[in-house]
């Protein structure tokens, strides 16, 4: 955006508009944290023209040109240093009329050619990167038809949801490997086979505590956001314990359906708590505990905690909050034009503000406070409201005490559409970041609630920061499964052992390279049976970091209903 305020401002409305008007279809070409950068970057400039002085003028001087990318005795400036003749003809490339000047709108032309041409040279080199890596590491080439393992999460359009892990096992040789046999039998492997039973009757339940209405409790919801590489996004939270005491944890999804016999799409996602002793270093954080047990879709914790303040992280596997395919032949309508020409939400847009809210409202109170608000923002533009901003929004939207309600709420976003005369796209990156599709179905998020009981002290609890892949829960997920699985060393290198942790509802591998060396280990679970990898395909490698720990994969059953067998071959590769 700097460059932008080298843009002597009026004209105002225009050059916004401008900026506005970058295609549809180079907004829907990227993902969701470009349209939310494109967002940042547009807000940053009605506020920069916001103050502008009386000059008329909308374009640059080749000479501001040379001084923008020319700065003397810059510490930050990299690489070589452009010649004016350089710099001359790459404003030429933009001054399409050769007037010498680079107008507004001839710089919007040449920002979003070149983008287009920075993404497609880079799809293509990611592109050609897979195919190479998938080759390497001997997994199914794309041509193949997916199998078990991709098909549960990612199920072509209007193809009945069976796979070949739904009935019996293959046999070893039924399917020809990418690697000669003798090449096989000379790496370093150990296997895993584990069967688990459908429903898992015989696994221990989740209990409440018998005199739980008794104890303080406190609660605050989250969420959590599928992101585009595939990470999860989801809030962290601090624990403040004041005595000793026996405490009582458990997570599960939110339920937003207001039908009684119909629950939300998202209730099968697996969830989890882990419990850290604060740290300065999070990769040092002390895990505590970690919620095992279930009860249905709840999963909890009981047990004794000291005084002291503790991190709560909230996990899930990602077999089952996954990227999915689905065709939307209609995009749901947002506003329309009422019979007095103004703007107005439609029904099914204010349906999905109100689950919005119901999803930010943390504490569960019916009111967005300046705290919960700044969440909500920083997912969707990635900035915050300050308390001048709060102020002014208090005086102009729907208030109670102080924090802002359900139908401030909604004039907010209408306020939004207002400003951008009706049109939806800045209102779509919203509801993308929050997760839905322009169906309006939240299909990439799975809101969840946490539910902490202390049987002798009031815990206090508190949303600190929003986080997708920390160090801390990372380091957390790895030293349960050390803690509580099963080693394996790998046979012919002794410096690599595969751990495994199964509970009722999933297994997971964690690999421990203790050698001075990276290793690159092989995994197959092609004769898995009814079983989702976290991976989404069945045959991967793993690349691990010299004395480094490193989770393999999360494993889950697609059909609960139906027995599973988790059966993985790790291997080393040359």
């Amino acid at each position: 955006m700097h460059f932008f305020k080298c843009i002597l401002k009026t004209d105002r409305r225009k050059v916004i508009s401008e900026w506005q008007a970058i295609p549809e279809a180079v907004l829907q070409s990227r993902g969701s944290s470009w349209k939310r950068h494109h967002r940042r970057n547009l807000r940053s400039l009605r506020k920069s023209f916001s103050t502008g002085t009386a000059e008329r003028l909308t374009w640059l001087f080749l000479d501001l040109a040379w001084k923008t990318l020319l700065p003397k005795n810059s510490s930050v400036w990299k690489g070589e240093k452009m010649t004016p003749e350089e710099v001359k003809d790459v404003i030429a490339l933009a001054d399409t009329n050769q007037d010498g000047k680079l107008d507004y709108h001839e710089f919007c032309k040449l920002f979003t050619s070149t983008a287009d041409q920075c993404q497609k040279a880079a799809l293509e080199k990611l592109e050609a990167d897979t195919r190479m890596r998938r080759q390497q590491f001997g997994s199914e080439s794309e041509s193949a038809p997916k199998n078990a393992l991709t098909q549960a999460v990612i199920p072509s359009a209007g193809t009945p949801q069976k796979t070949d892990l739904e009935t019996t096992p293959r046999k070893a040789d039924s399917r020809p490997s990418s690697r000669p046999s003798s090449a096989r039998s000379r790496r370093a492997s150990v296997s895993s086979t584990i069967t688990m039973g459908a429903s898992n009757i015989k696994s221990v339940k989740l209990a409440e505590p018998k005199s739980i209405q008794d104890w303080h409790h406190t609660s605050l919801k989250g969420c959590f956001f599928l992101e585009e590489d595939g990470g999860i996004m989801s809030l962290q939270y601090r624990l403040h314990i004041l005595q000793t005491s026996t405490v009582y944890l458990t997570i599960k999804p939110l339920n937003l359906s207001q039908a009684e016999d119909k629950t939300s799409s998202w209730m099968s996602v697996d969830t989890a708590l882990y419990i850290v002793r604060e740290n300065e270093r999070p990769e040092d954080s002390d895990l505590v505990c970690f919620t095992e047990l279930r009860d249905k879709e709840k999963f909890g914790w009981k047990g004794e905690l000291s005084s002291g303040v503790y991190y709560l992280i909230p996990f899930t596997t990602g077999c089952r909050l996954k990227r999915k395919r689905k065709i939307i032949n209609k995009q749901a309508q947002l506003v329309y034009r009422g019979d007095n020409g103004e703007l107005v939400l439609t029904k099914e847009f204010r349906s999905a503000l109100s689950d919005i809210f119901e999803v930010i409202d943390l504490d569960g109170n019916g009111l967005l406070s300046l705290e919960e608000y700044n969440f909500f923002e920083q997912r969707t533009s990635g900035e915050k409201c300050d308390e001048e901003a709060w102020a002014v929004c208090k005086e102009n939207f729907d208030t109670k005490k102080n924090e802002l309600t359900r139908q401030g709420f909604m004039e907010l976003n209408l306020m939004e559409a207002n400003d951008r005369e009706g049109d939806p796209r800045d209102l779509w990156v919203t509801l993308e970041s929050m997760g839905y599709n322009r169906a309006l179905e939240m299909v990439e998020a799975c809101p969840f609630v946490v539910d902490v009981y202390c049987e002798v002290c009031k815990p206090k609890m508190k949303a600190v920061s929003l986080e997708s892949g920390s160090k801390a829960l990372s380091t957390a997920v790895y030293k349960s499964v050390i803690n509580k699985g099963e080693a394996k060393v790998m046979k012919g290198n002794d410096n690599v052992i595969i751990y495994t942790y199964k509970s009722d509802a999933r297994i997971t591998a964690v690999i421990a390279n203790k050698s001075n060396n990276k290793v690159t280990v092989h995994v197959n679970n092609e004769q898995s049976k009814n079983c989702v990898s976290s991976r989404g395909i069945t045959v991967f490698a793993v690349e691990v970091p010299p004395r480094t720990n490193m989770v393999c994969q999360h494993v889950m059953p697609v059909n609960e209903r139906q027995e599973w067998t988790y059966n993985c071959v790790e291997s080393l590769m040359p």
